[in-house]
């Protein structure tokens, strides 16, 4: 009994958040209602209150869904060994994923949902390099560049309606962000 109520509980967040994802697309975040979103997903109002305090959490669950997609996609280790096949795999997400990234990256609180990210990517980078005192600010600093010039370099392609695939889109990333950066922190 627990697995279908389980079931249920995914498949009522699945449909709020599809509903968020296709209104922002047609309004703009900031226009959107969590009456807009219970009717269009075709729940009751105080249904959206079980799951979700507010507007905010709903796309923060958005982005928890879309982060362990992403981890489960990229092995940190590749963004040092193959970093233009870590872009490449990261822009073939973006393409799949295209409606998804378009509202998280034109939401309001963009650069705060993407703290998280940005603290998985310093532990994974300290894992990777060694922690060092010395070395920890700039490390901070590495990391947090590295995110945001890839968030703005996807946010670019999808603006521009992706004009180059992946493949060459990962070895822009590659050169423009990621192996510089790898260099300095080395």
């Amino acid at each position: 009994m627990m697995e279908k109520v389980d079931r249920r509980i995914k498949r009522t967040q699945k449909l709020l958040q599809d509903a968020l994802i296709s209104l922002t697309l047609e309004k703009g975040y900031d226009a959107v209602t969590i009456r807009d979103i219970t009717d269009r997903a075709d729940v009751g109002y105080t249904t959206f209150f079980r799951h979700y305090p507010d507007k905010e959490a709903l796309l923060a669950g958005v982005l928890n869904i879309m982060k362990e997609e992403f981890q489960g996609v990229l092995t940190p280790d590749l963004i040092v060994s193959e970093p233009e096949k870590m872009g490449e795999l990261l822009f073939d997400y973006v393409q799949e994923n295209r409606d998804l990234c378009r509202v998280l990256l034109d939401s309001t609180n963009t650069m705060a949902l993407l703290r998280p990210v940005q603290g998985m990517g310093l532990q994974e980078a300290e894992r990777m390099f060694g922690p060092s005192a010395d070395r920890q600010v700039f490390m901070d600093l590495a990391v947090n560049h590295l995110v945001t010039s890839l968030v703005m370099l996807i946010r670019w392609w999808l603006d521009k309606d992706m004009p180059y695939p992946p493949e060459k889109m990962g070895q822009i990333a590659a050169e423009l962000i990621i192996c510089p950066i790898i260099q300095a922190v080395k």
